[in-house]
């Protein structure tokens, strides 16, 4: 592959011109990798909800033609000047925020926001130049979470790519660069449910059952999924979840069912759905003197979390979360051992396969309700 570094590479990308519209397969030019950049070969990427988020452009500042994706499997074709710990034919997952290894958050133990490479939705270009390294006909195409999976080949910051044991299958750990870590992090990094524990996921989406494989995982002995699409349910089973409840079917709040049925309260809860009312449900519901509440979902803006003071007073504990807390290239490997192991399956999240050519496919799945991850296969 080193036989293309340093020059202009032709390829295929799905490009969204404007917001809601089908993605059209376009061929884009890639430029080479600028400094701390590299570019990386796209072999498999999956749809996650946060595509279609910002491919609607309902809630926030639309930036068009955009190329969008963040969950991705891949192998570097070449680097810029400086990469020293990455190298062409290193297989990798892009990840949407980074580890520069050098600010407060990246050297504090307890955080993975990371100064300089947190996510950021409205830019559009790189942040070595100011400058977007995909065009067509010299029009620039903006990129996408600094990492716009969807082309065969994207450039990215090399804070933002994990380098994984070349062994492990692109076309299933692919899926550990976004929803699938969020979740499962959420539970082991944050609410570390000991072992017994019953614990408590609020919406049964990809993100929500990812929480619940962590929970499994961990050895709860009761999982319940909460959500008001019973659809949800019988395929929540073969991630560990062992009972439901469905807050339409009652006429109290569903905190107070929960209490109900675990004697005052869960140990730990994962609310994974970004409603405001399910992260005070799931907050409200843990048990008081031990109960840990963490919160997954993103919000509405002007959402706001209302809560008696009395709750913490009798010591229940809060948390959020941010990428379940892991830290994309010091942590990510050791994900893809877990799947390696067979400690962590991540065959069951992915529920359908397309081809480049259909990716429009993926996106009908999800908005259906159909798909937990779609693998989109780039050489199809």
């Amino acid at each position: 592959m080193s036989r293309t570094a340093g020059q202009v590479i032709k390829c295929k990308a799905a490009v969204a011109w404007e917001a809601g519209k089908p993605l059209v397969i376009e061929e884009v030019e890639v430029a080479p990798p600028q400094a701390m950049e590299v570019r990386l070969k796209i072999l498999y990427t999956s749809l996650c909800h946060t595509d279609v988020y910002f491919w609607e452009a309902k809630g926030q500042t639309p930036v068009f033609p955009r190329i969008f994706g963040h969950e991705a499997g891949g192998i570097v074709e070449s680097v810029g000047e400086g990469v020293t710990d990455l190298a062409p034919g290193d297989h990798v997952l892009p990840v949407f925020t980074g580890e520069c290894k050098d600010c407060a958050h990246c050297k504090s133990e307890e955080s993975n926001m990371c100064s300089l490479l947190r996510i950021n939705t409205d830019r559009g270009v790189m942040i070595n130049d100011g400058k977007s390294r995909f065009s067509i006909n010299g029009k620039p195409i903006f990129h996408f979470v600094g990492t716009s999976t969807f082309s065969e080949y994207t450039v990215v910051h090399v804070g933002c790519v994990a380098k994984i044991n070349p062994e492990a299958p692109l076309d299933k750990v692919c899926v550990l660069s976004c929803g699938i870590s969020t979740g499962l992090g959420a539970t082991l990094n944050v609410a570390k449910p000991p072992k017994g524990s019953t614990v408590a996921v609020f919406g049964l989406g990809a993100v929500g059952l990812a929480a619940a494989e962590g929970a499994r995982i961990a050895g709860a002995s009761r999982i319940i999924g909460i959500d008001v699409n019973p659809k949800r349910f019988n395929e929540a089973k073969k991630f560990g979840v062992t009972e439901f409840v469905n807050p339409k079917d009652y006429d109290k709040p569903v905190q107070e069912v929960l209490s109900e049925i675990t004697d005052g309260g869960v140990d730990r809860s994962i609310e994974c759905t970004g409603n405001v009312d399910a992260m005070i449900s799931a907050f409200e519901c843990v048990h008081d003197g031990w109960g840990v509440a963490v919160l997954v979902g993103v919000p509405h803006k002007d959402a706001a979390f209302k809560t008696h003071p009395i709750n913490f007073l009798c010591e229940r504990t809060l948390k959020g979360t941010f990428f379940g807390n892991y830290k994309p290239r010091s942590d990510l490997p050791s994900v893809v051992e877990k799947y390696m192991n067979k400690e962590l399956v991540l065959e069951k999240f992915i529920t359908h396969e397309v081809p480049f050519t259909e990716i429009n496919k993926a996106f009908d799945y999800m908005l259906q309700g159909d798909s937990l991850r779609c693998i989109i296969r780039m050489d199809a």
